[in-house]
């Protein structure tokens, strides 16, 4: 039972290390953090067996660069086996320095890129020794503890390029093939939010919501609380809520498109003039806001109480006009195909 143990939590450890660390931090710098958390991260993705920080973060921000053309290596485009794994074997770009000057400065990073292969074979001997040693099940530990392990984070990770772009919902962006999953999201320690991703790729959550499966936007966060992590970078709620209408609005017109209804035209006026007063009330909320809080570090407390009022109203009819919209979305749901 020990051997499965050590085997899930150390399956669990490198996967975190690279959504946590290859991931949001190398390749997206969501945060900053210092060099032993740093060297801690690239022990347990070198483990990992997915190459070094430097190659990973270079393949990840082209990826982002080129979603869904050619210039993706790993584009869903190109087909899902591709996406998943094959383009490693076939269609891996070379290392772009020009993508990753900033990592090329870390010493840690370039000693790791330096030393990967040998670091990942003497790290996962000396992990496979040593629990076989400690319960005396050296074959059990050689099977579960490295390949058994390597087997299923390796595809989890890979999931994120090919199910990730394949299975879900698009509510952020319809720009681009990653779909939200929280299905997926069990699957790839937080990852399955991958349209929010994509469409705020400098966020370091993937789950934006409390409830959202996200354990490395936790992770991220507890370290910022213990004085480990800093400047953690999020998008704000308003820049959010403006995408979440405008992909709504995308995708009921793209329902629509084609359509032989009757009350097509009404439909589309419709959903034209909801979005754009919803877009209006939150644009007036942030603004009334920001008026707000300068009148409160002015000191005048009198006028910014006034301001309360008005955004509580604004805020209020916000939500009166989303619950419209979300009606009226249903509505075009139920009677239309998806595009």
């Amino acid at each position: 039972m020990g051997i499965y143990l050590v085997a899930f939590a150390l399956f669990y450890a490198c996967g975190l290390s690279i959504t946590v660390g290859y991931h949001r931090y190398f390749s997206h710098k969501t945060y900053e953090t210092n060099a032993v958390i740093e060297t801690i991260i690239l022990f347990f993705a070198s483990l990992s067996a997915q190459g070094s920080a430097l190659k990973w973060a270079s393949d990840h921000r082209i990826h982002h660069a080129y979603v869904d053309t050619d210039k993706d290596p790993y584009s869903i485009k190109k087909g899902f086996w591709i996406a998943h794994v094959m383009w490693l074997f076939w269609d891996a770009p070379s290392l772009e320095q020009k993508v990753v000057p900033d990592l090329m400065k870390n010493p840690r990073v370039m000693w790791q890129h330096k030393y990967h292969i040998r670091i990942f074979i003497f790290a996962n001997i000396f992990v496979w020794l040593f629990f076989g040693w400690l319960f005396q099940a050296y074959l059990a530990s050689f099977i579960w503890i490295w390949w058994v392990r390597l087997f299923f984070l390796h595809h989890c990770t890979w999931f994120i390029n090919s199910l990730a772009h394949y299975w879900g919902s698009k509510d952020y962006s319809r720009e681009h093939s990653a779909m939200d999953n929280y299905i997926i999201s069990l699957l790839t320690f937080g990852e399955g939010y991958h349209n929010y991703h994509h469409t705020f790729a400098n966020d370091y959550r993937n789950g934006v919501k409390w409830y959202h499966y996200d354990p490395s936007k936790w992770i991220i966060w507890t370290l910022s609380k213990l004085g480990l992590a800093t400047r953690l970078r999020k998008t704000r709620r308003f820049r959010i809520e403006e995408k979440i209408i405008l992909a709504r609005k995308a995708e009921l017109l793209d329902r629509l498109h084609g359509c032989l209804l009757q009350q097509k035209d009404n439909l589309e006026e419709a959903i034209e003039t909801m979005s754009k007063e919803l877009l209006h009330k939150l644009s007036l909320w942030k603004e009334l806001l920001q008026q707000q809080k300068e009148l409160q570090k002015k000191n005048q407390q009198e006028l910014a109480q006034n301001f309360k009022q008005k955004v509580r109203d604004v805020r209020n009819a916000f939500k009166k006009d989303c619950k419209k919209w979300q009606a009226l979305s249903k509505q075009v749901l139920r009677i239309t195909v998806p595009a």
